[in-house]
C-alpha cells in the first residue's frame, strides 16, 4: 500500500465509529492511504473488518450506546469519525421511531462526553440532510427554521440534537475539536440492497437485477432529490476536518436536482435490462423537493464532488453484481 507522507493523517490516530458501514468503509481504507493508524469500531464480526481492510487494521467490537464502550474505544486516539447512523427507505424512521431515535440519542452523546474527556482534537459528526425543515434549498443557516417534515421528525430532530450538543461543548468548556456535514442522499458500494429497507438506489439496483418486470415505483417520478457518491462524501469529511471551522455546518452533497424518473431511467439503462418502469402515485414518495446549497461547501473547503450520478451508478452497479453474496448478507446496523 503507497502512503501519502506528507498527508495531515500520516501517523494519526483516528476512530471510525461505524467503519463498515457504506461511508465508513471508502474513509477507512482512504485514511489508511494516507499513513494514518485506523481503529474500526462497529457491531459487525472482526474477520468481516479484516477481510475489508487487512490483518493490521484495529478493530473494537462494541455498543456505543454504552458509554463504557464509548471510553475504551475513543482511548488514545487524537482523531474521531463519528459516521454512525441508520439508514433506511421512506416510512421506517415512523415505523421504527424508537429503534431510531433512543439509540441515536445514547451513542451521540456517550460518544462526544468520552471524545471530550480524552481532549480528541478533532471530532467529526455527520448529521443529515433529514434535519431540515421543509424547503426547495436547503442552506446551511435554516436547519432552526420550523420543524423537519413529519415522516422524518425523529431521525432529523436527533442529528439537531448532536449538533446543538457539540456546540454546547464549544461554548462552555472552549472544546473545539468538532466538525460538522450534512450529506444529502449518498448511495454506492456496501450500501443497503434490501428493497424492504434499502433506499432508493440501491433497492432499485437490486430489484431491477433480480429480474422484477415491470419496475413499480412509489410515486408519479416527480419528486427531486440530491444524490452524492459515496467516495465524495469521504473527500468532503476529510476537507471539513481539515479546513472547517469548529461547529460551523457544510452541506455535502451535489446541489443537482435529479428526478426520481431520471434516476430511474439511468439505473435501467445502465444496467443493460430490459424492462419498463410504472408509477404508482397512491404511495407516499417522501417529500417533493430535497437539494442541498454547496455554496459554502465550495467556499469554505474548496470542495466540489467528481463522481457524476451515472458514473456512480455504474459504479455501484459493477459492485453489486460482483458482490451480490456479500451484499444480501449485510445487515442494516448502526453503521451510515
Amino acid at each position: 500500500m503507497m502512503y501519502q507522507q506528507h498527508s495531515p493523517y500520516h501517523g494519526r490516530r483516528v476512530l471510525v465509529a461505524g467503519g463498515t458501514g457504506m461511508i465508513g468503509i471508502p474513509l477507512v481504507r482512504t485514511l489508511l492511504t494516507r499513513g494514518a493508524q485506523v481503529t474500526v469500531v462497529s457491531l459487525e464480526k472482526e474477520d468481516y473488518a479484516k477481510a475489508l481492510f487487512g490483518p493490521t487494521i484495529r478493530f473494537f467490537r462494541g455498543d456505543l450506546t454504552q458509554y463504557t464502550t464509548c471510553e475504551k474505544a475513543v482511548e488514545g486516539q487524537e482523531y474521531v469519525f463519528n459516521l454512525v447512523g441508520i439508514k433506511g427507505s421512506v416510512g421506517i424512521g415512523v415505523k421504527r421511531a424508537a429503534s431510531y431515535f433512543v439509540p441515536m440519542l445514547r451513542y451521540q452523546s456517550n460518544l462526544l462526553e468520552a471524545a471530550y474527556r480524552m481532549r480528541v482534537s478533532r471530532y467529526l459528526f455527520v448529521s443529515s440532510i433529514c434535519a431540515y425543515p421543509p424547503s426547495a434549498l436547503h442552506e446551511e443557516d435554516n436547519l432552526w427554521n420550523g420543524l423537519p417534515k413529519q415522516n422524518d421528525r425523529y431521525a432529523g430532530i436527533a442529528k439537531r440534537v448532536g449538533e446543538i450538543e457539540a456546540e454546547t461543548y464549544l461554548h462552555e468548556y472552549q472544546w473545539d475539536a468538532v466538525r460538522i456535514v450534512r450529506p444529502s442522499n449518498v448511495y454506492g458500494p456496501f450500501d443497503d440492497f434490501n428493497s424492504a429497507t434499502g433506499q432508493v438506489i440501491p433497492a432499485l439496483i437490486r430489484r431491477v437485477l433480480d429480474g422484477e418486470r415491470p419496475i413499480r415505483i412509489w410515486g408519479d417520478g416527480s419528486v427531486i432529490r440530491d444524490f452524492i457518491f459515496s467516495q465524495d462524501v469521504v473527500d468532503g469529511l476529510l476537507l471539513a476536518v481539515e479546513h472547517a471551522p469548529p461547529c460551523f455546518p457544510v452541506n455535502l452533497g451535489s446541489g443537482l436536482s435529479t428526478t426520481i424518473k431520471e434516476l430511474a431511467e439511468i439505473i435501467v439503462a445502465e444496467s443493460g435490462v430490459n424492462t419498463t418502469i410504472e408509477w404508482d402515485p397512491s404511495q407516499p414518495s417522501g417529500d417533493p423537493i430535497r437539494l442541498l446549497s454547496m455554496e459554502r461547501a465550495k467556499k469554505t473547503l474548496g470542495f466540489c464532488p467528481s463522481t457524476s450520478l451515472t458514473d456512480g451508478i455504474r459504479q455501484t452497479l459493477q459492485w453489486y453484481t460482483t458482490n451480490r453474496e456479500l451484499a444480501h448478507e449485510r445487515k442494516n446496523l448502526l453503521s451510515a
